[in-house]
């Protein structure tokens, strides 16, 4: 496909010969005559004298470069959207494997594709165009919205919701009981039925291995066009807002709820019964125990300011050679008050 094509559909400004004939999208060092690279992140600057690429997608504040480029504003997503030209993902043709095991009171949708040995509960509706990978497990009552995918060994357990275009990676457990025991006199723990149900809202994306669990009473709540990683863990009765973004081992207790925007960095962990508010940036790594303000940007364990928290983490190297400055003071001061008392006994 010729650059100016691929310009004209990921709206970006042209630089350069129009003509090049490009056949894939490959990183800076890795490309070669024929494909399109990019640079999103300023460290990545120094590389392009010495890439092969044909051409390349840049930001509008990068000074001209040698070869062909395509300009943007966000150089990240026209990358985004130009590997969507050269790339075809992988599409079942609709129909039900014959090793599919389904319950006669279901409803499927048109152009659903149902993969082998999947296995389809009683009552469950399923919309149009569904992608169900092999080894799904949709236990009973369970809904799945319109243009979703479930892949490989996705388990959705009993009257669970999923919205439309929502997509579970590989191995994704939605409704699995809340963790909910009582203590008991005797030193055991009693139980909790966990009687909620999980909904996940539409154009969310669950991450490989990431679980939701559903809660005694009420729902565990996904909303609309979050993102959650591989391996996060979502407690009982937690909501996530809109277009929130969780990164790999992030953990929810429950009842926590993040409120719309909220970004999470990989490994922070959150106690349970607290809020956090939109727009809020959590590092990763960070330990949050008590509320979090709107707009707030959150660091270390306990969580603090992330500026005091930049801060503090200066100071730290510094805290031995402090500490022996101190002790030092303190012995000449108690050296001084020693001369000054023997002077007064005289």
């Amino acid at each position: 496909m010729k650059l100016s094509k691929i310009a004209q559909i990921i709206d970006c400004r042209m630089v350069g010969e129009e003509d090049v004939e490009i056949t894939r999208i490959a990183g800076i060092d890795e490309a070669g005559p024929g494909d399109l690279t990019f640079v999103s992140n300023r460290k990545y600057v120094s590389h392009i004298p010495r890439t092969r690429a044909s051409a390349i997608i840049l930001g509008e504040d990068i000074p001209p470069v040698k070869i062909p480029s395509l300009r943007s504003e966000d150089p990240y997503l026209a990358f985004a959207r130009a590997l969507e030209i050269f790339f075809t993902p992988l599409r079942p043709s609709p129909g039900v494997h014959p090793t599919a095991v389904m319950d006669k009171d279901i409803t499927i949708g048109e152009n659903t594709s149902i993969g082998a040995y999947a296995v389809i509960g009683e009552g469950c509706t399923i919309g149009d165009g569904v992608v169900i990978h092999p080894h799904v497990v949709l236990y009973p009552g369970v809904s799945i919205g319109a243009a979703s995918v479930l892949h490989s060994f996705v388990i959705v357990r009993e009257s669970c919701r999923i919205g439309n275009r929502v997509i579970l990676q590989n191995g994704v457990v939605i409704g699995s009981d809340g963790f909910g025991f009582a203590p008991t006199k005797d030193g055991t723990f009693y139980k909790i039925c966990q009687t909620g149900c999980v909904l996940i809202e539409d154009d969310v994306e669950i991450g490989a291995n990431t679980t939701v669990d559903r809660a005694a009473v009420g729902d565990t709540i996904i909303r609309r066009g979050a993102k959650l990683d591989n391996l996060v863990q979502v407690g009982h009765g937690a909501q996530v807002g809109e277009h929130s973004v969780l990164a790999a081992q992030v953990g929810l207790a429950g009842s926590t709820r993040l409120g719309n925007g909220v970004w999470v960095g990989g490994q922070a962990g959150f106690a349970g019964h607290l809020e956090v508010g939109d727009k809020a940036i959590i590092t990763a790594q960070s330990g949050t125990s008590h509320d979090v303000p709107s707009g707030t940007v959150m660091s270390g364990s306990p969580a603090f300011e992330n500026t005091v928290w930049l801060r503090a983490v200066a100071a730290f190297p510094k805290l031995p050679n402090l500490l022996r400055k101190v002790r030092d003071l303190e012995r000449e001061i108690e050296r001084i008050k020693a001369a000054r008392n023997t002077n007064n006994s005289k």
